[in-house]
C-alpha cells in the first residue's frame, strides 16, 4: 500500500509529457479564435495595425538619433556617447512587440492572441533591458578609463574580460527572470549558478582580487601611469597599471613588479600630487655664540629662504644639543618637481652657509675637551706658557740614622 501511494504522488507531482495532439488543438484554437476576431473587428485591427506601424518608425527614428547623440562626443567614451550607443542596440523585435502590445486592447484581440503577444513582449522586453543595462555598465568603465595613463594593451585585456563576465551576468539574471514570468521553477536554475559561481570565485579568487584592485584603481585613480609613487620603503615611477599587476621604475633604476592587491592594501604616497614639497634644516650653532646673535638666527633664516625664492614656514630655537645650540628651518618649495626641490635645498643650504661666514656665526659639531689632573689635583691648563706644576713628593720621610 505505501508504494502504491508513492508511486501515486510521484506521479502526480511530476509535469506531464508533451502531447503533440494538445499543441495541435492549442494552435488550433489560436487560429480559429484569430479568425473570428478579424472577422468581426477588421476595421480596429486595420487602425490598430496602421498605429502600430507608426510607433515602429517613431521608434526607429529615436533609435536614429542614439547615432546623433554619440557623434556629440569628441572622444567617443562620454555620456553622450554612451547613451547613443545604447539606444543604438535597441533592437527592432522589442519596437513590434511594444507596438502590438500597447494597440492590442485598442483593437479588442481575444484572449489567446493576448496571451501570445504578452509571451513574446515579456521575453524581448527582458531580454532589451539586459542588453541596454550591458551597455551602460560597459559604457561607464570605459569612460572613467578613458585617460591615456589608463590606456594601453592590459587595460585592453582587462576590457575583455569585463565585458565577459558582465554580459554572462547579466544575461543569466535575463533568462531567469524570463522563465520565472513563464511560470517554470527556477529553484534549481538559480541554485546551480549560485554553486557554480562561488566554485569559480573560490579557484580563481586570487585573479578576481588583482583585478577588481586593478578596477579599483582605475576607477578611484590613487595613481597614474607616470605618476611617481612611495609605498613602505620603495619610491619610484609608474611605468604600467597591469591586469595583474604594477609595474614601478625605482630611484636607483630597478625595475619592481607588485600585485594590484597588495598594493592597495599599502599606505601609497602619490608624489605627483603634492602641491608643494618641504625641506627641513637642522642647524647648530656653538655655545659660545652670544644670546643677541641666536635671538637674531630666526629671522636671519627667514630672509635668507626669501631672497632664494622659496616659501618660509617656520624657524626657531629646538634645544640644547650634546655640543649644540639646536635651530630648526622649515621652508616649502612650490610644485611636485622633485628636482626643483633638491635644487631649492641646495641654493638655500648654500646661502645659510654664505651668511653665517659671513655674519661670524659658528656652526657647532661634535667636541669634546680633556682636562689633566697633577697629582695634588690641581688643574694642569692644556696651554704652552703654563709653568710645571711642582711635583710632590709623597714618599715616606726618611730616619735619622740615614
Amino acid at each position: 500500500m505505501t508504494t502504491k501511494t508513492t508511486a501515486t504522488n510521484s506521479a502526480a507531482s511530476s509535469p506531464p509529457p508533451l502531447d503533440p495532439q494538445n499543441v495541435h488543438n492549442q494552435i488550433s484554437d489560436l487560429v480559429q479564435a484569430s479568425t473570428v476576431w478579424f472577422n468581426g473587428h477588421w476595421l480596429q485591427i486595420l487602425i490598430a495595425v496602421g498605429v502600430g506601424t507608426a510607433l515602429v518608425l517613431a521608434l526607429h527614428g529615436l533609435r536614429g538619433l542614439g547615432a546623433k547623440l554619440a557623434a556629440r562626443s569628441t572622444s567617443g567614451k562620454g555620456w553622450p556617447a554612451v547613451f547613443g550607443r545604447t539606444i543604438l542596440k535597441t533592437g527592432s523585435f522589442f519596437m513590434v512587440m511594444l507596438a502590438a502590445k500597447l494597440v492590442s486592447r485598442y483593437a479588442g484581440a481575444p484572449t489567446q492572441v493576448t496571451d501570445t503577444i504578452n509571451f513574446f513582449f515579456t521575453i524581448a522586453a527582458v531580454f532589451q533591458a539586459a542588453v541596454w543595462a550591458r551597455e551602460l555598465i560597459l559604457g561607464a568603465i570605459e569612460r572613467r578609463a578613458r585617460d591615456e595613463h589608463y590606456s594601453g594593451e592590459a587595460l585592453g585585456s582587462a576590457m575583455g574580460l569585463i565585458r565577459v563576465l558582465i554580459t554572462f551576468a547579466v544575461f543569466a539574471i535575463a533568462l531567469v527572470v524570463v522563465l520565472d514570468n513563464l511560470g517554470v521553477n527556477v529553484t534549481g536554475l538559480v541554485a546551480g549558478l549560485g554553486v557554480g559561481g562561488i566554485a569559480i570565485g573560490l579557484a580563481a579568487q586570487g585573479i578576481f582580487a588583482d583585478l577588481f584592485a586593478a578596477l579599483a584603481i582605475i576607477f578611484d585613480r590613487p595613481f597614474r601611469r607616470g605618476d611617481a609613487i612611495t609605498y613602505d620603503n620603495t619610491s619610484g615611477s609608474v611605468e604600467e597599471i597591469g591586469l595583474k599587476s604594477t609595474r614601478v621604475r625605482g630611484v636607483d633604476g630597478e625595475k619592481r613588479i607588485i600585485s594590484n592587491r597588495n598594493l592597495l592594501d599599502k599606505e601609497i604616497i602619490n608624489n605627483s600630487a603634492r602641491i608643494h614639497r618641504r625641506c627641513h634644516f637642522k642647524i647648530g650653532v656653538v655655545y659660545s655664540t652670544p644670546t643677541e646673535v641666536c635671538a637674531r638666527i630666526p629671522a636671519l633664516l627667514q630672509d635668507i629662504v626669501e631672497e632664494n625664492g622659496r616659501i618660509f614656514i617656520r624657524a626657531g630655537f629646538t634645544g640644547f644639543g650634546d655640543s649644540s645650540l639646536d635651530f630648526d628651518l622649515q621652508f616649502d618649495n612650490d610644485g611636485a618637481d622633485y628636482a626643483g626641490f633638491y635644487e631649492g635645498r641646495t641654493v638655500v643650504g648654500l646661502a645659510i652657509l654664505k651668511r653665517f661666514n659671513d655674519e661670524g656665526i659658528d656652526f657647532a659639531f661634535p667636541t669634546q675637551t680633556t682636562m689633566t689632573a697633577a697629582p695634588d689635583g690641581s688643574m694642569i691648563m692644556p696651554y704652552p706658557d703654563v709653568q710645571p706644576v711642582r711635583a710632590v713628593d709623597t714618599s715616606a720621610p726618611k730616619s735619622d740614622a740615614e
